[in-house]
């Protein structure tokens, strides 16, 4: 009986301890959360692998606008509604233009008379020119005149001057002295007589030496000297008149500018006037009414190119870096899951923007679309640049490749049944499968740890569900 009381005590004492082992196995966190280490074994295959820069933003156009008047006035006539397809330089709207037209008609009047005018001013400069000419001639005229009068006598002149005065001198001694002999009253009458003409006919000679030897003016020399005066002074006067023609000329030549000045603002006040389609496109939307009066800055037609659509997307500074101009990218809409479209990178924004604290550049994706594809602008998309590109390479998953202490990149290989870590230089990754450029050939067994959390069996010691 002692046998079996013992028996029976191990034998609970042993269940005891058997429940006390499996309840502090479940209740160890450090067991219990413990991973489980299993291993998969895959191959080292040959295919494509593309890396790609993702970024979202919203459907835009590049050739969008809201059309104005360039001046104030009334609309007259608009010629489209919301919807309508236009061409580039078609009107679509017009003011009332009745001033305006009439500004450019006086434009044109003054322009003309401010040409017939500079038309006149220069014939009468030619004139002047053609006056200061024969002026010139005159003045010369006149002083050769004047110098031939001033220059009459000559040398054999003055000797027979001089000598009608020696004779005149001697008449008027040979008198006196016969004056002085004469007996009778007849005969001192008569060359009294003889003594006042030999006296006047010297006083007469005396004077024409006097003259030759003095140059004096006689009448003639005055009559040429006035002539010169009065020549100069034309000439003068047709100088001045000369340049006051010019000075209205150059007058007339800024009045034909200014008219011309104010013709171009008339014109294009008119041209401003009329609204024209710069592109090809579609009127979305029209803001005003015929008769309605606007100012310069009021929209009056919205026009965008529907055929000339692009993305507009915004990039991480992280991803910035190898996205270059005409890569291709992937385009998919929220709203059309089925419609992928192809397109390239166009531009990239110099210039960041702070959005939430992160650093993004602005990036525009051009794309084809067809009209019936239902795309909209401003609709939601998501854009899948490809930034490389490898065709026919070796990859094995990213996971697969670890690093040593040195930092060589490892994979783990299966070798005859034994794993070994080997040492490869990978290439470019895109995040699920990397390249290897070498250390590792195709076919090759790669051994891939597989951790897994195991499962709680839900039950503490005394049995109850955790």
């Amino acid at each position: 009986m002692v046998n079996n009381k013992v028996k029976v005590r191990q034998i609970a004492t042993a269940v005891l301890l058997c429940l006390i082992l499996v309840s502090s196995l479940s209740c160890n966190p450090f067991s219990q959360n413990k991973p489980q280490v299993t291993q998969q074994l895959v191959q080292a295959a040959r295919g494509n692998l593309t890396v790609t820069v993702s970024g979202s933003g919203n459907i835009a156009t590049s050739n969008e606008t809201k059309l104005t008047f360039g001046v104030a006035g009334r609309i007259d006539r608009i010629y489209v509604e919301e919807g309508d397809r236009v061409s580039r330089g078609a009107v679509l709207a017009r003011l009332e233009t009745d001033t305006l037209e009439l500004a450019i008609i006086q434009a044109h009047v003054d322009q003309a008379k401010a040409q017939l005018a500079i038309t006149q001013a220069e014939v009468t400069i030619t004139q002047s020119q053609l006056g200061i000419t024969q002026a010139e001639v005159t003045l010369q005229t006149a002083e050769h005149e004047l110098y031939k009068s001033q220059n009459i006598y000559k040398w054999p002149d003055i000797e027979i001057a001089q000598a009608n005065v020696d004779k005149a001198r001697f008449s008027v001694k040979n008198a006196h002295d016969r004056l002085a002999d004469a007996t009778t009253d007849e005969e001192r009458a008569e060359w009294t007589r003889n003594i006042a003409l030999a006296e006047a006919f010297l006083v007469s000679e005396g004077q024409k030496l006097n003259a030759m030897l003095s140059n004096a003016d006689t009448e003639e020399v005055a009559i040429k000297k006035r002539q010169v005066d009065v020549a100069r002074q034309s000439l003068a006067l047709s100088r001045q008149s000369l340049a006051q023609n010019q000075q209205s000329l150059e007058l007339t030549r800024q009045s034909l500018e200014l008219t011309q000045r104010l013709l171009e603002q008339a014109q294009r006040q008119l041209e401003k006037a009329v609204i024209t389609a710069p592109f090809d496109g579609v009127a979305v939307s029209v803001s005003a009414d015929e008769k309605d009066t606007i100012s310069p800055a009021s929209p009056i037609i919205h026009l965008l190119d529907p055929g000339n659509m692009e993305l507009k997307i915004q990039v991480d500074e992280i991803d910035i870096a190898p996205i270059k101009t005409g890569q291709r990218a992937i385009i998919e809409l929220d709203a059309l899951p089925n419609l992928l479209l192809d397109g390239k990178v166009s531009s990239i924004s110099l210039l960041s923007t702070a959005k939430a604290g992160v650093i993004v550049y602005d990036i525009k994706i051009k794309f084809d679309a067809t009209e019936d594809s239902g795309l909209r602008v401003g609709m939601s998309a998501t854009a899948d640049i490809i930034v490389t590109e490898r065709s026919n390479v070796l990859l094995v998953p990213d996971r697969a490749v670890t690093q040593d202490s040195q930092g060589n990149s490892i994979v783990t290989v299966m070798v005859n049944q034994q794993i070994e870590p080997r040492t490869v230089v990978t290439g470019i990754s895109d995040g699920v499968q990397t390249e290897i450029v070498s250390g590792l050939t195709e076919g090759e067994t790669i051994a891939l740890e597989i951790r897994t959390k195991p499962k709680s069996s839900g039950f503490g010691v005394f049995g109850q569900q955790n």
